[in-house]
């Protein structure tokens, strides 16, 4: 009696607070026809009122604003029972950074690797303000072209760079980083700087927070020189200042949404980059514009201090021009952070002088089997590793049967819809750019009317995946799989938050495009999968292709 009369009572008040509301019973019976659902007329008629009482609690969230750096109660673990992150405890061995040398022409710093500036920055060859600036002049002079640069960080680059030359003279070198030059894509906060999303919405906005990633570079010695674009809220390669252009073949964009970090390095505007991928924004834009993408397991890199698309999906890592820079910056960026309660602790067990022959390397036969043109790249990238005398076991990588149709379309436009709720609702949206149907205004429209029971039940087939890919995945160190045209394989894998880095393999004789493959570990597996990246690498030079135009 109690319960009815305190239901009675709450109706009352928030009709009151909100007004009556209009819904009719047909109203109901239309939306139960969008979700599958049909209720007999008199069980439509026992939940009228519930119904009509649960919009007034919708009515009454909505006039509490949550911010995007607001996280669930809830966090996402791509861990199964008995499983534990790797221990921090393994971590790379010491580097030892190639002898180099400057080059005749200073335009060849363009292309340097990470590796081989941190050789020339130790030992004084150069300075880190002199490279700073040389990397600068060049986002001003390309910048525009490729549409890839948000904004300059010129001020503080340059009082970074000085401090990093001071501590070395004082003999107060950090490591490899130190004094390196980086971007990182402009959904990361840092301050005195705008984040604007890659969204014309967002364009002036400035976020007065350290991005957990930035921070991490910075203790590293890096310097920070631009903020690279990004497909507007991390979709594709179109953000408010046009579209980010691919440095091979400018009449094609970058891919997305790591748009121009992945643009910018391989153009030789940076080192390297750092880039972020809920499903595919590392490893597309990387595959397409020829860089090398690591995506790293799940929870190994910090999110906070940068834009939430996707709680359970959203991951951060390095963009560069080879497997072991990029493993130089993912060493340097992992750690536990209590802003990010997905995050653990976890080590990078990577060994520079491993020998290939005594990883478990297999092959999604599969997905290979698929491409039937046995003259593609992705059958060389197999016969390289033969001749490395690798014994390549081939796999059928879960797919048909066990991802359900639209699992991560369901999960991920749930979970980026409550993230851009108001957005939606105050029609913020209708100042983006992009308003195709494909486009994020009306996937947030549409992924309101998904039921969250579909939402729930959906992360529970997720399990499912996680447990088969987890049964194949831990019986070998790396699976190699083609990058594109290969069923759900970037949907499981991001899904499922195990590791992948991609690399170039070639070019595309139609588009004049790069080429490429990737290389998949089990959970925390990123020591296995960039040997396999750097051992393909030092066997092969398409990772020392450098596009033309941008060599001067």
């Amino acid at each position: 009696m109690l319960k009815r009369i305190l239901s009675i009572t709450l109706i009352g008040c928030f009709s009151t607070l909100f007004g009556q509301d209009s819904i009719k019973k047909s109203d109901i019976h239309a939306a139960l026809r969008l979700i599958d659902l049909q209720y007999t007329e008199a069980e439509v008629d026992s939940m009228f009122q519930s119904v009509r009482t649960n919009l007034n609690y919708i009515k009454q969230q909505h006039q509490t604003k949550l911010t995007n750096d607001v996280p669930l109660a809830f966090i996402h673990s791509p861990l199964l029972p008995n499983m534990q992150p790797l221990s921090p405890n393994k971590r790379a061995i010491q580097w030892k950074a190639p002898i180099t040398k400057l080059p005749v022409n200073r335009e060849e710093l363009a292309f340097y690797s990470v590796a081989e500036l941190s050789y020339l920055i130790k030992n004084k060859i150069i300075s880190s303000e002199e490279l700073t600036r040389f990397f600068i002049a060049r986002i001003k002079k390309w910048g525009d072209t490729l549409q890839c640069v948000v904004s300059i960080t010129e001020e503080f680059a340059i009082q970074q760079a000085k401090a990093a030359d001071a501590e070395i003279r004082a003999g107060k070198y950090r490591g490899p980083l130190h004094g390196i030059p980086y971007g990182l894509k402009d959904l990361f906060a840092v301050k005195g700087t705008k984040t604007t999303w890659g969204a014309a919405p967002y364009k002036d906005q400035v976020i007065e927070q350290d991005a957990f990633v930035y921070q991490q570079l910075k203790n590293a010695g890096a310097v920070l020189v631009a903020k690279f674009t990004l497909g507007a809220l991390a979709m594709g390669d179109v953000w408010f200042g046009g579209r980010t252009n691919n440095p091979w073949n400018m009449t094609y964009g970058s891919s997305g949404s790591s748009a121009g970090s992945a643009s910018a390095t391989v153009a030789g505007l940076v080192p390297f980059a750092i880039g972020t991928e809920t499903w595919g924004s590392i490893i597309s834009p990387s595959s397409t514009c020829g860089a090398t993408g690591l995506r790293p397991t799940f929870g190994t890199v910090s999110r906070s201090g940068g834009m939430t698309l996707c709680w359970s999906l959203d991951k951060v890592g390095p963009i560069t021009r080879n497997a072991m820079d990029a493993a130089i910056v993912y060493e340097a960026i992992i750690g536990k952070d209590p802003n990010d309660r997905s995050t653990v602790a976890a080590g990078f067990d990577f060994n520079p002088q491993y020998d290939i022959k005594k990883l478990k390397i297999a092959y999604a036969k599969n997905y290979f089997d698929r491409i039937r043109d046995t003259t593609r790249s992705e059958w060389k990238v197999l016969a390289e590793f033969k001749k490395m005398g690798v014994e390549l076991i081939p796999v059928v990588f879960p797919d048909s049967g066990v991802y359900k149709p639209g699992m991560m379309d369901l999960v991920l436009t749930a979970e980026c819809a409550a993230t851009f709720d108001e957005f939606t609702r105050m029609n913020v949206d209708d100042m983006m750019t992009a308003q195709k149907r494909g486009d994020w205004p009306n996937i947030f429209r549409t992924a309101r009317l998904l039921p969250a029971t579909s939402y729930i039940n959906a992360n529970r087939q997720r399990y499912q995946l996680m447990e088969k890919v987890n049964q194949l995945t831990e019986q070998y160190d790396v699976i190699i799989c083609p990058t594109r045209g290969s069923g759900n394989q970037s949907a499981i894998t991001n899904l499922t938050g195990h590791p992948a880095i991609c690399v170039p393999t070639g070019f595309d004789s139609r588009t004049n495009l790069p080429s490429s493959i990737t290389f998949i570990g089990k959970l925390y597996g990123e020591g296995a999968i960039v040997a396999a990246a750097d051992a393909y690498q030092k066997k092969t030079h398409w990772h020392q292709q450098h596009p033309e135009k941008f060599k001067n």
